[in-house]
């Protein structure tokens, strides 16, 4: 679409009397029930634009598309959909609910999305879309997960956003969910892909982190505004999440696992895969270590994963710390110079100064002293005091 804004400016909602027109003609199409992504793309690589596909008569119609079957009825839809739809109203209603519509051909479609196979026509979206100069880590797993994976989501969920990395996900509860709240948490970016419409919170019990993600980072979708979340339109939207990102971190996955879905969707899209290693006697460590076993790449720290992807390395020297808080001040004071658990070092803070804080804040926390070189882990989920 010639005459489309830069991405910054479509998603503030200053896009042009022209670039309204345009986008709405496209929101009309990606709408017509029966006329999907194969579809559009065969309509539009006969007619230069949606607008020129909404004026053809119904004639025509049948002759684009010929080659389809159905070719009768989805011209039909076609017409009575113009009918039933004010392109207008429809595209400035979306607006006011705070959704934007990218489409190919717009300045807001992410350039990411265009190199993935199957490419999704348009995109709803709420918030900002990831920014394209930045790297992207896609991070999934187990929605029944452990507390061990759940300790390893929100620390390489705080690890990778105080690095500037954006963390993909797919809003899911368990790991995805607890990975990305971390990243906001550590005032990072994430993006939440959808198998619904934009519109829905799904699992409703993410209610917070879905408005935390509208307001910090983002949301979106394939499925338009209303979609009810189903079974079948959760595998699809896979393709996406790795689409958006660099990398695909699993953290915990059973052997038959859905998770496993959204790493050969990376695959095939070229990416590069890390699994975390977990015990062998662990039915939710399986996937992981099946994945390790056919060659995926093995990650045992958050540095390692940000070296793999920026080429830098976060950890701090004496130089380089910077001034404490006072919580942060506390927990130095509490940590020993042998390993203690994030339970330990729970308890031991109410214990002696007397605050309760959570497990997700507790872990932000040791990250930003690991990374800065006052604490360092020791495995799984021990910190000690760096001397």
């Amino acid at each position: 679409m010639e005459g489309m804004k830069t991405e910054e400016t479509l998603a503030a909602g200053a896009d042009t009397d022209k670039d309204r027109q345009q986008l709405s003609y496209a929101h009309w199409l990606y709408n017509v029930p029966g006329v999907g992504r194969g579809t559009i793309r065969h309509l539009l690589s006969e007619k230069e634009s949606p607008e020129a596909v909404y004026h053809a008569e119904e004639r025509e119609l049948e002759s684009l598309l010929s080659v389809l079957p159905g070719k009768k009825k989805l011209a039909q839809r076609i017409t009575e959909s113009r009918r039933n739809w004010n392109i207008d109203e429809a595209y400035a209603a979306l607006g006011k609910r705070g959704i934007r519509f990218a489409c190919f051909g717009s300045a807001a479609y992410p350039k990411r999305l265009i190199r993935i196979p199957d490419a999704p026509y348009g995109i709803y979206f709420r918030g900002r879309l990831p920014a394209e100069e930045r790297p992207a880590v896609a991070m999934i797993g187990a929605r029944g997960c452990s507390e061990y994976g759940r300790q390893m989501a929100q620390y390489f969920g705080s690890a990778l956003a105080m690095a500037g990395i954006q963390v993909i996900s797919g809003m899911a509860r368990g790991i995805d969910g607890i990975g990305q709240s971390a990243a906001l948490y550590t005032g990072g970016y994430s993006l939440g892909v959808l198998g619904c419409g934009v519109d829905i919170c799904y699992p409703a019990e993410n209610k917070e982190l879905f408005e935390r993600l509208c307001e910090q980072g983002g949301i979106c979708s394939e499925y338009p505004p209303g979609t009810a979340p189903r079974n079948s339109l959760f595998p699809p939207r896979n393709r996406i999440i790795s689409g958006f990102s660099d990398a695909l971190l699993v953290i915990e996955a059973k052997n038959r696992s859905g998770t496993l879905i959204t790493v050969d969707m990376a695959l095939e899209q070229g990416k590069e895969v890390y699994a975390l290693p977990g015990r062998i006697t662990d039915a939710l460590s399986e996937g992981c270590n099946r994945l390790l076993q056919q060659g995926a790449n093995t990650v045992i720290s958050a540095e390692d994963l940000i070296h793999s992807l920026t080429g830098q390395r976060t950890g701090g020297n004496a130089d380089g710390k910077g001034l404490l808080s006072e919580l942060q001040m506390d927990l130095l004071q509490n940590l020993e110079d042998v390993p203690q658990s994030l339970e330990t070092i729970k308890e031991r803070m109410l214990l002696k100064c007397g605050k309760e804080i959570p497990a997700a804040e507790l872990m932000n926390q040791l990250v930003r002293l690991s990374l800065t070189g006052y604490v360092r882990q020791i495995g799984n989920s021990y910190f000690v005091r760096e001397s």
